[in-house]
């Protein structure tokens, strides 16, 4: 291991010197969370404020994950020309551009101005990703790669919890209008009630924009670590993608990436709406409740799949938890009630491993380069979020909302899949990472 920006270190120090960027690298995982978690609560926000369907309100997501996609290759070029912690600043200051961008979109009252701020954010959430994912499966022993990441990434729902909670004391007003009630309003008192809605978001972002560019600040003044494996010659550099794509499990992972992240988001994003279908009468902010226990259940499930993990290999865990989601979401669609809405909840805890157990079970056994740009297209693969939330808001105005959990349970099924053909190719799950 060697020092981006510092000397060389003595072997005796370098665990001292490298506390500080480790607890930073995984208080990445806590601001991206954050900023994930907080598009289910703009989804139904918009949905007030604008007069949205579901399926245009399923463009937040599609706008936010579009950014993903577009900027994971650049994200992972960028990093492996220049360094981990360039990438990280980098991309913790595009996530404060579109935080800011939510002001200017509140005063003008416009819904595509919120899509273009989602769109930014996103684009330096990819870079953070496109960073932070790889360097900690290579931060010890390559056997323990899925357990640090799975570990690691158990701090993504703190982040995930606070975003929910930001905007269910500090977004949602409480002030849920039937359309009798807007029809029966003038067009001023309409157009204000529109308006105080969408500034409600003004606050609240701009907040967590200033927390960001504070966190760059610090990162950029920190002694950073930094993997190093031995160079590649500049010959065997050229053609890595299609060396990359040659790979089968490689190419599965991405895949199965794809329709999970399209699950988790879907689920997470029309949770709210599903709540108040299921069960009428239900206050939006008591419908963010469930969402919270939501996350609270994904939390927990991360450190039990974690420890799991040390007896189970990481293609079995993850083809149990898939094959009990996919029989949740399943009862979701039957039984679109209190029962529907317990089973979306529970599917919290089984979803928690899928994420950095396929990352780490794709990039098992590549190179320094492959693993740097093999992690910005799985990476890409976050566009599930976009297209398979967007198609759940269809299928919900055409059939209904229950129809749409239908969509992660074939999602599920791709990962059941995806899980039984790496069962028997990966590393055996190890002791301690």
């Amino acid at each position: 291991m060697h020092f981006e920006d510092a000397t060389t270190v003595a072997p005796n120090s370098l665990v001292r010197t490298a506390i500080l960027p480790l607890v930073l690298i995984v208080s990445l995982f806590f601001l991206w969370g954050m900023a994930n978690n907080l598009n289910d609560i703009l989804i139904k926000q918009f949905k007030k404020a604008f007069e949205l369907s579901d399926f245009q309100a399923g463009l937040v997501q599609s706008a936010f994950y579009l950014g993903y996609f577009v900027f994971a290759i650049p994200a992972g070029m960028f990093m492996r020309r220049y360094s981990y912690k360039a990438a990280i600043v980098l991309g913790l200051l595009l996530y404060a551009t579109g935080a800011f961008l939510f002001y200017p979109a509140a005063q003008a009252h416009t819904y595509n101005l919120f899509l273009l701020a989602l769109f930014v954010i996103a684009s330096g959430l990819a870079f953070l990703e496109t960073t932070a994912n790889p360097l900690v499966t290579v931060l010890g022993p390559a056997e323990g790669a899925a357990r640090r990441l799975n570990l690691a990434q158990a701090f993504n729902p703190l982040g995930s919890i606070t975003g929910i909670q930001i905007g269910q004391h500090f977004i949602f007003s409480g002030i849920e209008h039937s359309a009798a009630d807007l029809a029966a309003m003038s067009p001023a008192a309409r157009q204000a009630f529109h308006a105080a809605e969408s500034s409600a978001v003004q606050t609240p972002y701009l907040v967590i924009g200033g927390i960001v560019v504070l966190w760059a600040l610090l990162i950029a003044l920190t002694r950073f670590p930094a993997t190093s494996s031995a160079a590649e010659p500049a010959g065997q550099r050229h053609g890595i993608f299609g060396r990359l794509l040659r790979k089968r499990r490689f190419v599965l992972a991405i895949v199965a990436q794809f329709f999970y992240v399209g699950a988790q988001v879907g689920i997470w994003s029309f949770l709210i709406r599903y709540i108040q279908d299921g069960l009428p009468g239900t206050p939006e902010k008591s419908a963010a409740a469930y969402l919270t226990v939501s996350l609270v259940l994904f939390m927990l499930g991360r450190f039990v799949g974690t420890a799991l993990l040390r007896y189970l290999s990481p293609a079995r865990l993850l083809a149990i938890f898939a094959l009990i989601n996919l029989a949740l979401c399943a009862m979701a669609v039957a039984t679109p009630h209190s029962i529907g809405v317990y089973a979306l909840v529970a599917s919290s805890i089984f979803m928690s491993v899928m994420f950095p157990t396929i990352f780490a079970l794709g990039l098992e056994g590549l190179g320094d380069d492959e693993r740097k740009l093999g992690s910005s297209l799985i990476v890409m693969a976050i566009i599930g979020g976009a297209i398979l939330t967007a198609l759940m808001g269809a299928v919900s105005d055409q059939a209904g909302i229950h129809w749409a959990m239908a969509v992660p349970a074939l999602c599920f099924a791709v990962i059941l899949w995806f899980a039984l053909a790496s069962v028997g190719q990966s590393r055996p799950a190890a002791g301690r990472a």
